[in-house]
C-alpha cells in the first residue's frame, strides 16, 4: 500500500500542506499530476501542475516535468498552500491597507501592531483577511488563490502586537511559488526588538524546539532536549546596547509561532512590555520608584511588545527577480527606544 505522510505543521508553516509520499513497489507507470490528484484529497490536477513548475514537488529529492511517470519506489515531496477548513463566510470590512508595493501577482504590506491577521474565537471581524477580502472583492485581480474563501492571499503571519512587512498572494502561481519559499526557508526576515538587559556578545544563535506550554495552552515554550515542540533558529545580532534594554536585529531560519519572543525569553532577554513572555516587567535595574516610574512610562509610549518585521526578501514568483523591501520601526518603539537613549546617557556610566 502506497504510504502518506502529511506533516503536521504550526507557525508560518501552518499555511501550506507538506506531503511525502512512498510509491507501491508494484506501481505501474502513471503521469505524476495523474498520480497525486488521485492519492491526494481537494487537490485539482492545475494545483498539481502549478506546483511542479515551482519546484515544489520533488521526486528523489529532484525536481520534475509534469510529464514525468512514477516508478516503483519513488519517494515523492510534496508542498502545496493550504486548502480552505471550511466554508465559512468572511465579512468584507473596508479597513486600510497600508501597501507598500503591489503588482499583479502579490501585494507588500505593512502591518500596524494591533490587527489579527485572521479571524479566530472572540475576533471575527476587524482582522487583515477581512480587510483583505474587501480589497479583493473591489479591485480587478487575476485568479485568487485556492484558499480564499478563509485565508485570502495569506502565506505567512504576524503575531496581533507585532508590526512589519508580510507578502500577499494575489494569485494562485504566486500562493504555490512563495509557499514553497516560505517551506524551504529561503524567504529572508528580519525584524527589530527592543529587549531586556545587555548582552555579553555582540551576535549569536539561538537553538531550541519551540512547542506549546504544557499549564498554558496559548503560551509556546524552549524545549531544550528536544525530544518535544519543532526545531526552530533565531540569529541575533545586537544594534544597540543601552545597559538596562538593547536594540536587537533577529533574524529567523524558521518560522515557529511566537519564535523570536519565545527564544529571546529563554536567552533572559525577554521582549520589551511582551505581557505574555514576561517582558511588562522590570527585568534590569533598580528597584526605586523614580526609575519604576520612567519604566512604565517608557511602556506607555510603546503599549505593546516592541518587535518589528523590519525587512522581507523573496523571489518574485512570475519574474524570477529578488524582491527586497525594507521598513522604519514604528513611532511607538522609536519613542521608547529614544527616551532609554536619554536614560542611558544621562546615567553615562553609574549604571549600578
Amino acid at each position: 500500500m502506497t504510504a502518506i505522510r502529511k506533516a503536521d505543521l504550526s507557525g508560518d508553516e501552518a499555511y501550506f500542506e507538506h506531503y511525502t509520499i512512498k510509491v507501491d513497489p508494484g506501481q505501474e507507470p502513471l503521469r505524476i499530476d495523474k498520480y497525486l490528484i488521485n492519492k491526494l484529497e481537494k487537490v485539482s490536477r492545475n494545483r498539481v501542475q502549478l506546483a511542479i513548475k515551482s519546484g515544489a514537488i520533488m521526486v528523489n529529492d529532484n525536481t520534475i516535468k509534469s510529464n514525468y511517470k512514477i516508478r516503483p519506489n519513488d519517494s515523492i515531496k510534496v508542498v502545496l498552500p493550504r486548502s480552505p477548513e471550511d466554508s465559512s463566510i468572511i465579512l468584507a470590512e473596508d479597513i486600510p491597507l497600508d501597501i507598500v508595493y503591489e503588482d499583479e501577482d502579490l501585494m507588500v504590506i505593512n502591518k500596524p501592531h494591533g490587527l489579527v491577521v485572521h479571524p479566530g474565537t472572540g475576533n471575527r471581524t476587524g482582522t487583515l483577511v477581512n480587510a483583505l477580502k474587501y480589497y479583493f472583492d473591489n479591485k480587478e485581480l487575476p485568479v485568487m488563490p485556492s484558499n480564499s474563501n478563509d485565508r485570502p492571499g495569506l502565506v505567512h503571519r504576524l503575531d496581533k502586537d507585532t508590526s512589519g512587512l508580510m507578502v500577499i498572494a494575489k494569485s494562485e502561481v504566486a500562493m504555490t511559488h512563495l509557499a514553497k519559499q516560505f517551506f524551504d526557508h529561503s524567504i529572508e526576515r528580519s525584524y527589530h526588538a527592543l529587549v531586556w538587559s545587555g548582552f555579553d556578545q555582540a551576535h549569536g544563535t539561538i537553538e531550541g524546539n519551540i512547542g506549546r506550554y504544557p499549564n498554558d495552552r496559548t503560551k509556546m515554550c524552549v524545549f531544550p532536549e528536544g525530544e518535544d515542540g519543532k526545531h526552530a533558529v533565531t540569529h541575533y545580532e545586537v544594534l544597540e546596547d543601552l545597559y538596562y534594554v538593547s536594540l536587537v536585529k533577529c533574524r529567523l531560519e524558521t518560522g515557529r509561532t511566537h519564535q523570536i519572543r519565545v527564544h529571546m525569553n529563554y536567552i533572559g532577554h525577554p521582549v520589551f512590555n511582551d505581557n505574555r513572555y514576561g517582558g511588562d516587567s522590570i527585568r534590569k535595574g533598580t528597584v526605586y520608584s523614580k526609575y519604576k516610574r520612567f519604566v512604565e512610562n517608557c511602556f506607555d509610549l510603546c503599549p505593546r511588545q516592541a518587535l518589528h518585521a523590519i525587512s522581507l526578501g523573496f523571489v518574485h514568483p512570475t519574474s524570477g527577480k529578488k524582491m527586497m523591501f525594507q521598513s522604519e520601526l514604528p513611532n511607538d518603539i522609536s519613542a521608547a527606544l529614544e527616551r532609554w537613549r536619554n536614560y542611558f546617557e544621562v546615567k553615562g556610566g553609574n549604571t549600578n
